[in-house]
């Protein structure tokens, strides 16, 4: 193979992409704003209608069931569609399906925003791994922490602008409102991915600072064996794509139990009523934010790096369960948020750099797909064991639990290395 040829392609790739990225990041921003826009305005509509909290958790539940089937699609599908016509039909197929929540005006009615739901998470669930896959197609290898840091501070003003700008949306001018501009950022936003130019057929940076060999081996995949056996041979020979496969099934269980203890912290525990519940939400996303800043100090030993932010998670949650101030409380959601954004920028980088760019949607969407069902299962098992333990008791149990996967899956590296050194 003619390296030289390869540099030069890889500088025409850059230079062509120049923006690419940004135009990518925007439309995640605008995308991630309307989301919070409609899902406020739509758990707003589902209690003025119903009145019910068992509604509410069947639109959220909703929400998580696509992930398990169709986040896998998505690496079948960028295989046969070009990535840029597969984001901007999914989020053109989402207005019209936005805007159908505005003829929801009484109960009889209701099942038109559950399957409204159903068929926006199932297109979240193709979009996001064909999303995050396309990074490495507009930025150098040596970027890649970097960006990826960015996507956490991305999630942050979601959470922030989101969240803050949505309640208003939804005080002022009513949830249909909020409908509205969740359907007019699915149009923004595919305008923003229309203007990017991404290089199908190119090389991406990590794979051109690997050796030549990695596209022969690529190749070779292709020939001895079928999408899935060609899964199952690259997670088998990566020590790092194993553990974060890992990271994916254990993490996620417990993770479910934060998202519904964040509300029952602020009511209950704190009683700070609805306005606690936004603090929490935001001091997340302040620590999304900052994690930014503390991503682009990383080079090396991002698998470690990950590993010990988890650890340092399960420390802070489970200092949040035994805390007494809800001031307190704020600053170490700020801070589990952080450590959390870190480690979320160093696996991601990790998976970009260890797994060729043509397996890269698939790997992304199984990942989802594990995560997002998991957590679910996750969320809909914590209200039961609220009933059984409590709220800080649960806290601490699921602390313990970061910590203790944190050391197992540390202890697993360790072990691999030394016998890889043996």
């Amino acid at each position: 193979m003619n390296m030289n040829g390869l540099k030069d392609s890889s500088v025409a790739v850059r230079t062509r992409n120049k923006g690419g990225y940004s135009r990518l990041f925007t439309a995640g921003l605008v995308n991630g704003i309307g989301d919070r826009f409609s899902s406020i305005a739509m758990l707003a509509l589902i209690l003025k209608v119903t009145g019910s909290g068992m509604a509410v958790g069947i639109a959220l539940g909703i929400r998580v069931i696509p992930y398990l089937f169709m986040a896998p699609l998505a690496g079948i599908l960028v295989l046969k569609i070009p990535r840029k016509t597969l984001m901007m039909a999914v989020d053109i197929l989402r207005v019209p399906i936005a805007l159908s929540f505005l003829l929801v005006d009484g109960e009889d009615k209701l099942w038109l925003l559950y399957a409204g739901s159903f068929i926006m998470a199932a297109g979240e669930a193709i979009y996001s791994p064909v999303r995050k896959s396309s990074i490495p197609l507009l930025a150098g290898s040596d970027a890649l922490l970097k960006i990826n840091s960015l996507e956490q501070l991305m999630t942050g003003c979601v959470l922030i602008l989101g969240a803050f700008t949505g309640g208003v949306v939804s005080l002022w001018w009513g949830p249909k409102m909020g409908f509205v501009l969740n359907a007019a950022s699915f149009l923004l936003a595919a305008l923003l991915i229309r203007g990017i130019s991404f290089p199908e057929n190119a090389v991406s940076g990590d794979e051109q600072s690997a050796d030549s060999d990695s596209a022969e081996l690529q190749q070779g995949f292709r020939r001895r064996a079928g999408r899935l056996q060609t899964l199952k041979i690259l997670i088998g020979g990566s020590q790092v794509l194993q553990i974060i496969m890992a990271y994916e099934l254990l993490v996620p269980i417990i993770n479910g139990w934060d998202n519904v203890l964040i509300s029952v912290y602020a009511v209950q525990v704190f009683h700070a009523g609805d306005a606690g519940v936004g603090a929490f939400y935001g001091a997340l996303g302040i620590g999304l934010s900052l994690s930014f800043f503390a991503g682009r100090l990383l080079k090396k030993r991002l698998l470690s790096i990950a590993l010990a932010g988890l650890l340092l998670e399960g420390i802070l949650l489970m200092s949040i369960s035994g805390s007494s101030h809800f001031g307190a409380a704020f600053v170490l959601y700020i801070l589990l948020s952080l450590c959390g954004g870190i480690g979320n920028a160093c696996l991601d980088t990790l998976v970009m750099r260890n797994t060729p760019q043509a397996q890269q949607p698939v790997v992304f969407g199984i990942l989802a797909a594990i995560s997002g069902s998991l957590i679910g299962v996750s969320m809909f098992g914590a209200g039961w064991l609220l009933d059984m333990m409590g709220p800080r008791a649960l806290g601490f149990t699921g602390g313990a639990g970061f910590a203790g996967v944190a050391l197992l899956l540390g202890g697993f590296s360790l072990l691999r290395r030394r016998r890889e050194n043996r």
